[in-house]
């Protein structure tokens, strides 16, 4: 927790960006039958009643001081995707950072060797030395500030029925590109001083 903490507190740096990720399976649904539009004074309606188009992956990755965030919906998220993911990051999203500094949860993907398992070993090792990983301890997953994001785009993008990933791709391109037009920060106030004092019961006693 503390070192998550600690690299939230620094300084804005472009040649060393904090990036933070994350992703959630979401459920591709279709109608059974079509919904009666929305009127004036009414709300749309749609049958409870739906069809289900199996699921996919959302990842998002945010820069919290700059304000710049990009989602994708990918069929599956396993090591290669994953690592596809990094590549995408480290070329063409932050092609001229010497290093990239990233947060994300521990899950089993989320590895240097996920790159190796996609990659041959002199791509995978370029790749690994422009890496500063740190992971979010396990139950400590509100540390990760991309979770937060997600969050957002659930409330604001996907509170309703998709059905296919290509229009999911489609909403969620438009949302992050309001959102990086909107360039929203992310002001993280709490500190390791704060973790001390009101986690202190998280402390071994010494």
């Amino acid at each position: 927790m503390e070192d998550v903490l600690a690299v939230y507190a620094r300084p804005y740096d472009p040649a060393r960006p904090v990036v933070c990720m994350d992703e959630k399976p979401y459920q591709l649904l279709g109608q059974v039958r079509d919904p009666i539009p929305a009127a004036p004074g009414r709300d749309q309606k749609e049958d409870s009643e739906y069809v289900r188009h199996g699921t996919c992956s959302i990842f998002v990755w945010v820069e919290p001081l700059r304000g710049w965030r990009r989602v994708d919906a990918k069929p599956r998220r396993t090591k290669i995707d994953w690592a596809h993911q990094v590549q995408h990051l480290l070329t063409h999203d932050y092609p001229d950072a010497d290093t990239v500094v990233l947060v994300m949860d521990n899950l089993n993907t989320h590895t240097i060797g996920s790159l190796y398992e996609a990659f041959d070993p002199a791509t995978a090792f370029a790749l690994a030395q422009r890496l500063e990983i740190h992971h979010t301890p396990r139950h400590g997953s509100w540390l990760n500030i991309a979770e937060i994001e997600l969050s957002a785009l659930t409330r604001q993008c996907l509170d309703r029925r998709i059905a296919d990933i290509n229009t999911l791709n489609a909403e969620l391109t438009a949302w992050q590109h309001a959102t990086n037009t909107d360039q929203r920060q992310v002001d993280w106030q709490f500190t390791t001083t704060d973790a001390r004092t009101k986690l202190r019961h998280l402390y071994p006693n010494n």
